[in-house]
């Protein structure tokens, strides 16, 4: 294995279940249980209810299906991962209730013969084979020790493979302790296995870790370190492979989708399918406005290959199960036309020779998908999916001709300023916009007067206000998080604060 920088071993980590669920709570916004210090936007927040979908349009339960119980000596309830996921595919709950990445993380069921899956802000499923444990995924670099522990809780057995469907940090952080401990015990080390383009993020990960540091303290608010030592794979394949563990065949195969180097695992032995990132139970993260190019036909050409493996179970990245194969086909196969439907309309679009702007406020989702319980927009959103589709195929520039070569946006701010006669006529607005409910409008005022006069505390008390308000609005994480920093910034710059 090798590890860039420092031994990665080093990074073996342990925080609390608080902890680790605050910084759930933060991935999500949730100001209303006062884990996001965002001042008012906490405030506005309280007793706001989030928008619930009706009624989704999905298959019903399977026959009788096995409840299978919790691991002795593991955390969660018997059947607690099956009933929850009972109760989100039929709409009892919600993902605006139940956050993909947040609520009972620490809970291992098993799933199959001698697999179980374990729940944390990013899932691991382990199987066990007459050579060992193979893990598919093997968690984040803040939660290391809970999750060793919560395997080690299931089975004693050594690690003989870990497979990392793709290289974010929240899916690759958890082989060292299993390293250390064959190392001490005389074992042979587990294996690594990816796909050829994980090195390749590494590298770009140790590159550009300040920038890392920025967007992910942006997106989840909180103040992250970011890696720079990585667990390499040391095996790695290109379009398809077979990877052997003992008793156990597992089918690994590539897909571009949320990322340039997704791996999805078919197991069919065991009749589990893991997806990685390409089913997180909520809108595709295919428009991250802060991260990478997405590819949405290649993602839902992978989709339609999963649903053709009548998979009983399905484990994803992130989110719950999915048990019985009509389910299983299901939310393969209506994200897979989700992602399509956006890709196409884009592109047919693009080729009328339409700008980003009209593509944006034109292409929507299909209808008849608009409920369904694992599409909704509680981490990404639809919009931001038509603007990496445009990037993809068109790169940056959006036909407005001003762009190309634009004046700074404080030179711009100043003339609108002086047209409207004053920052304080601009503020005005801004708040009018903001009480009318207005807040999309109300945030481009309120940026012209802040450009026009950074340093203007009132200017910031009331930006503060607005991006505060628009954070209990929304509903996804992603917005969610550049608001609120953008609400943080300027509340300490209206009390003069440097931090």
């Amino acid at each position: 294995m090798k590890a860039s920088g420092e031994n990665q071993g080093l990074l073996w980590t342990r925080v609390s279940r608080r902890e680790l669920l605050q910084l759930g709570a933060l991935a999500i916004g949730a100001a209303s249980v006062g884990l996001v210090a965002c001042g008012e936007e906490e405030e506005a927040a309280k007793g706001t209810a989030q928008p619930t979908p009706a009624s989704p349009t999905v298959q019903p339960s399977p026959a009788s299906p096995t409840t299978r119980p919790s691991v002795s000596g593991t955390p969660g309830r018997i059947g607690s991962v099956r009933e929850l996921a009972e109760k989100l595919w039929t709409g009892e709950i919600t993902t605006y209730e139940h956050h993909p990445f947040t609520s009972d993380l620490g809970d291992i069921e098993e799933i199959a013969d001698r697999t179980i899956f374990y729940r944390s802000f990013a899932n691991v499923t382990a199987f066990d084979t007459d050579a060992g444990l193979v893990l598919i995924d093997t968690g984040a670099f803040f939660n290391q020790a809970q999750t060793y522990e919560a395997i080690r809780g299931w089975s004693k057995s050594r690690l003989d493979t870990a497979v990392y469907t793709h290289g974010h940090v929240d899916h690759v952080f958890g082989v060292p302790p299993f390293a250390e401990e064959a190392k001490e015990k005389g074992w042979q080390p587990p294996r690594v296995v990816g796909h050829e383009a994980v090195a390749a993020r590494f590298d770009r990960y140790v590159l550009t870790a300040g920038y890392n540091a920025i967007i992910n303290s942006r997106q989840f608010g909180l103040d992250i370190e970011w890696p720079t030592s990585y667990i390499y794979p040391d095996v790695t394949y290109d379009k398809s492979m077979v990877l052997t563990s003992g008793d156990v065949s597992f089918e690994l195969y590539h897909a571009r989708g949320e990322t340039d180097d997704h791996t999805w695992v078919w197991v069919p032995q065991r009749k589990v399918l893991c997806p990685g990132d390409l089913i997180i139970w909520a809108v595709p993260n295919a428009g991250n406005p802060q991260k990478v190019q997405r590819y949405c036909a290649e993602w839902a050409e992978a989709l339609r290959k999963m649903a053709t493996l009548n998979a009983e179970v399905l484990s994803p990245g992130h989110g719950i199960i999915v048990v019985g194969q009509d389910r299983v086909r299901q939310i393969l196969l209506d994200t897979a036309e989700f992602l399509q439907s956006l890709n196409d309309q884009t592109v047919a679009l693009m080729n009328e020779g339409a700008t980003l702007d009209a593509i944006v406020q034109t292409v929507k989702p299909p209808a008849h998908l608009k409920d369904r319980p694992f599409l909704q927009p509680v981490y990404d959103e639809p919009e931001y999916i038509v603007r990496n589709i445009w990037r993809l195929y068109g790169g940056w520039y959006d036909f407005n001709p001003s762009h190309v070569k634009p004046a700074p946006e404080a030179e711009q701010a100043a003339q609108i300023v002086a047209f409207a006669g004053g920052v304080s006529a601009l503020m005005k607005r801004a708040r009018t916009l903001m009480e009318q409910g207005n807040l999309r409008l109300g945030c481009h005022v309120i940026e012209w007067a802040a450009a026009a006069e950074p340093d203007n505390p009132k200017v910031h008390e009331l930006r503060a206000e607005i991006y505060g308000t628009r954070v209990s609005q929304e509903t996804a994480t992603l917005t969610k998080g550049i608001f609120g920093a953008a609400a943080r910034e300027s509340r300490a710059k209206a009390s003069g604060s440097t931090s």
